[in-house]
């Protein structure tokens, strides 16, 4: 990673700057050669298009800790921020998030306009102690109620569209322990700063928890394991991205709302897969955002994850070559269990589904042009 310095003359000089990597061995061939396979693009091109991106769209939180220049450029641009803060049961952590992000970034800071707590049914006291917090909070499923709900972060996120203001979107998750806010800063700031990103995701360090040992790597399985194994198969573009299941990240209503949403965990996957091909590779951009130390996950629900990220990635891949991969595959997933010295098997299904761009909802549009209207 480069300084922040250094990134910012690389990113002002007048030709393309690529980052050089270290000669790698030449691959021997065993017996017979296979034909090398056709692809849409050679893979060549492909390598050397990722390589550009992540030398100019690759930024660090600290180019952005200037909180008030940000303001500035908000108030230049006459641009708004929402922060929309997705819960389900989350009290041990959503007190300390409020006040860091709501307290340094809105009450002392105005670069956030905005903050709401979209709760997923919390049965814990994550209302009462977001409320408490100053924030205001909605149910999810109350949102365009007549639309239905499904359960999910994805839902959640798309009904946000509808109750957030903000020109510009940015959300966190909030099962962080660390929570700086850094986190929402480095990521609105890359949208501020240049006029060609729209969406931006946030990358970090992930410590993966043993009891009351932190181990400094491990985190993020079900991305090393699945996401990135299928991003490099499939859309090969997107493969400069380090985090692509992250959570925080911020994007322009008018690109966000263009956006179909999945309900589920590939809410993120699909995000980045229509961005790519609607919007161009360069529309997107990364930020490191340091350390994330949050609440990790147990293998058994990592799974369901998993499944539901290869069930969006297949999609879109039926949907770029016109084929219903999806129609064949099975839904379906059998989960272990091992109890009492037994293993057993549960079947559950476990489908994201896809709502449609939110600019494609009467409701939403009506809502949008009445918030325009002078008052």
């Amino acid at each position: 990673m480069l300084s922040s310095r250094l990134a910012e003359t690389v990113r002002q000089l007048p030709g393309t700057v690529i980052l050089a990597k270290s000669a790698r061995a030449a691959t021997p061939i065993l017996g017979d050669e296979v034909a090398a396979p056709t692809f849409a693009i050679p893979p060549t091109e492909v390598s050397t298009t990722v390589d550009k991106w992540f030398a100019e769209n690759t930024f660090h939180s600290r180019e952005f800790r200037d909180v008030q220049r940000l303001v500035e450029l908000k108030r230049r641009q006459g641009l708004t921020i929402s922060l929309g803060l997705p819960t389900l049961n989350e009290s041990a952590t959503i007190g300390r998030i409020l006040a860091t992000l709501k307290g340094e970034l809105m009450d002392e800071v105005p670069l956030l306009d905005e903050v709401v707590v979209i709760d997923s049914a919390s049965t814990d006291s994550t209302v009462e102690i977001a409320r408490e917090a100053g924030a205001k909070v909605v149910q999810h499923s109350e949102i365009l109620a007549d639309l239905g709900s499904f359960q999910g972060k994805g839902e959640a996120l798309w009904k946000s569209l509808h109750v957030l203001t903000g020109d510009i979107v940015v959300w966190c998750d909030t099962d962080i322990s660390n929570i700086h806010s850094q986190f929402v800063y480095g990521v609105v700031g890359p949208i501020l700063n240049d006029s060609r990103i729209s969406y931006v995701k946030g990358f970090y360090r992930r410590p993966l928890k043993f009891g009351r040992e932190l181990e400094t790597a491990g985190g993020g399985r079900v991305t090393e394991l699945v996401a990135r194994p299928l991003i490099n198969l499939f859309y090969p573009e997107l493969s400069g991205l380090l985090q692509p299941l992250s959570g925080e990240y911020a994007g322009r209503r008018e690109v966000l709302e263009r956006l179909p949403f999945f309900t589920g965990y590939g809410v993120e996957t699909g995000h980045l897969i229509d961005l790519l091909e609607n919007f161009g590779l360069n529309s997107i951009a990364q930020t490191d955002l340091g350390v994330r130390i949050h609440r990790n996950q147990e293998l058994f629900d990592l799974s369901k994850m998993a499944f539901a990220i290869m069930q969006v990635a297949l999609k879109r891949l039926g949907d770029r070559h016109r084929m219903h991969l999806l129609e064949e595959i099975n839904r379906s997933m059998k989960l272990i269990h091992y109890n009492n010295d037994r293993f057993s098997l549960e079947v559950m299904e476990i489908a994201d589904w896809e709502r449609p761009p939110m600019a494609a909802i009467p409701e939403y549009l009506f809502s949008r042009k009445r918030q325009s209207m002078p008052d």
